[in-house]
C-alpha cells in the first residue's frame, strides 16, 4: 500500500515537472515571438532616447502642437507597464487608451497597431513583461501648451479616425501577399510616416483601398519617400529584389536610407526573416502608382551635366558639387552604390518637395549599422560649412542635373528648414 502511494506520488511529481517544463517552454516561445514583433514594429526606435536604455522612454517627438515625449514600457511597475495587464496593454496597443484612461497622442501609430491579430499582441505582452529589463524612469510631461494638451478631444479624434478591425486576408490574394500587407499596414505602420495627414492629423488612408496610402508625406523636416509603384519617385523602376536589399540593408542600386529610415533599418527590417521581408516587397511593388508628378518617365542623361562640370565649373551649384561632392557622387552622378548613393535617377532627388535633401545636407545622415557594422561613408553634415545659397545652388544643380528634371531650391528654402532642424535639436 505503502509503495502505491509513494509511486502514485512519484508520478504526480513527474507529471507535474513535465508540465511545468512544458509551460515554461511555450512561456520562453511566446517571447522570443513577441521581441521579433517587436522589432517588426520597431517599437525600440521611439520608446528609447538617445544614449538611453532600450524601451525607457523620453524620446522627443514633435507634432503640430508641440512636442511629445515617448512613454517608459518597460515592465518597471511604478514607471513603466509592470503592473499593467494583459488587457491594458492591449487597449493601449490597439485602442490608444492608456492604463489609467487618458488617451494616447495618434503619434503612436495605434491606428495601425489596431490591425493586429490577439496571438501577436499576447506575444508581444509576453516579451514586454518577461523579455525586457525594467527601468525606473519617470515619464515626461508634453511641451503642448493648454488648452491644447487636453485629452478629451481625442475620444472624438477616435469615433472619427479609427478602425478598429483586425487585418483580414484578402481573398484572391496569395499568402505573401496578405503577410506583407499585414506586416507594412499594422505592426510595420508605414503608413505612420509616408501616407499624408490631413487637418486633423489622421492619416488620409490606412491601406491600398486609398490613393494616398504610402504616396510620401512630409514629416518634422523629412519627406517620407513615395511606396508606391509611381515610375519617378516611388518603387516603379525597383525590383522586388532590390525593394528587398534596401529593407535589409539600407541601400540599393537606386538610392540609400536616411533620417527616420536609417532607424527602421537599424533596429527592424534588418532583423526580420527573409519570408517576411519578400512578403512586404510583394505588397508594395503590388501598390499602383500614386502622387509624383506628370513628369516624363526618367531617363539617364549625362551631356548636359558634364558640360556643367568641366573644369572650371560652369555654374554657382557646378562648383560646389565639385569641391564637396564629386569626390563621392561622381561626374556622372552615380555614386558608387550601394556603399554611396547615386544622385541620377534618385527618387529622392526627384521628389518635388526638396525637404529631405536640404535636411540631409544641412545635417548628415547617422549610421546605417547593418549586422552590427557601420557604414563607411555616412553624409557628413554641412551645416557648419556652407551657407544657404550655396546649398541652394548645389541642390539645384544636382536635382537638374543628369536628367533629373527636379524644381529648383531656393536659399530661403534652406533658411527655414535650418532653422527649425537647430530648434529640434
Amino acid at each position: 500500500m505503502t509503495r502505491r502511494i509513494v509511486a502514485g506520488i512519484g508520478f504526480a511529481f513527474t507529471l507535474s515537472a513535465s508540465t511545468f517544463a512544458q509551460a515554461a517552454t511555450t512561456d520562453d516561445a511566446l517571447v522570443t515571438r513577441g521581441a521579433y514583433l517587436a522589432k517588426a514594429g520597431d517599437c525600440v526606435a521611439c520608446h528609447s532616447a538617445p544614449k538611453g536604455k532600450p524601451f525607457a522612454g523620453g524620446l522627443p517627438m514633435n507634432t503640430p502642437m508641440g512636442r511629445i515625449y515617448t512613454t517608459n514600457i518597460t515592465p518597471d511597475p511604478s514607471t513603466g507597464i509592470g503592473n499593467w495587464s494583459e488587457e491594458d496593454f492591449d487597449r493601449a496597443l490597439r485602442r490608444g487608451v492608456a492604463k489609467d484612461g487618458h488617451n494616447l497622442y495618434p503619434a503612436m501609430p495605434y491606428p495601425s497597431y489596431a490591425k493586429v491579430r490577439d496571438d501577436d499582441v499576447k506575444a508581444l505582452y509576453a516579451y514586454f513583461m518577461k523579455g525586457v529589463e525594467p527601468v525606473n524612469q519617470p515619464n515626461r510631461a508634453s511641451d503642448i501648451p493648454f488648452p491644447l494638451n487636453m485629452r478629451w478631444p481625442l475620444k472624438l479624434w477616435n469615433l472619427v479616425f479609427l478602425d478598429k478591425a483586425v487585418y483580414q486576408d484578402k481573398s484572391g490574394k496569395d499568402v505573401a501577399w496578405n503577410r506583407g500587407a499585414y506586416l507594412i499596414q499594422g505592426l510595420g505602420h508605414c503608413g505612420s510616416c509616408h501616407t499624408a495627414r490631413g487637418i486633423a492629423f489622421q492619416e488620409k488612408a490606412l491601406d491600398e483601398s486609398g490613393s494616398a496610402f504610402l504616396s510620401g508625406a512630409l514629416l518634422d523636416g523629412w519627406f517620407a519617400s513615395n511606396l508606391t509603384g509611381e515610375y519617378n519617385v516611388g518603387l516603379g523602376r525597383w525590383s522586388e529584389a532590390e525593394t528587398s536589399q534596401f529593407m535589409k540593408t539600407g541601400a540599393n542600386k537606386h538610392a540609400a536610407a536616411f533620417g527616420a529610415m536609417t532607424d527602421v533599418i537599424n533596429h527592424s527590417t534588418q532583423a526580420l526573416n527573409d519570408d517576411d521581408i519578400t512578403a512586404m516587397s510583394r505588397y508594395l511593388k503590388s501598390l499602383p502608382a500614386a502622387g509624383g508628378t506628370n513628369a516624363p518617365r526618367y531617363a539617364y542623361d549625362l551631356k548636359a551635366t558634364k558640360v556643367s562640370l568641366t573644369r572650371p565649373a560652369g555654374d554657382a551649384g557646378a562648383k560646389v558639387y565639385t569641391a564637396y561632392c564629386m569626390h563621392c557622387h561622381g561626374a556622372d552622378g552615380a555614386g558608387f552604390a550601394p556603399i554611396l548613393a547615386p544622385l541620377a535617377g534618385n527618387p529622392n532627388v526627384m521628389e518635388k518637395n526638396a525637404s529631405s535633401l536640404i535636411n540631409v545636407t544641412l545635417n548628415g545622415t547617422q549610421d546605417l549599422v547593418i549586422q552590427g557594422v557601420p557604414a563607411a561613408y555616412p553624409m557628413p553634415k554641412y551645416s557648419p560649412v556652407l551657407n544657404d545659397k550655396q546649398i541652394a545652388d548645389v541642390l539645384t544643380f544636382i536635382r537638374a542635373g543628369w536628367n533629373n528634371g527636379a524644381p529648383a531650391v531656393t536659399a530661403e528654402d534652406v533658411a527655414k528648414l535650418r532653422k527649425s532642424t537647430q530648434a529640434a535639436q
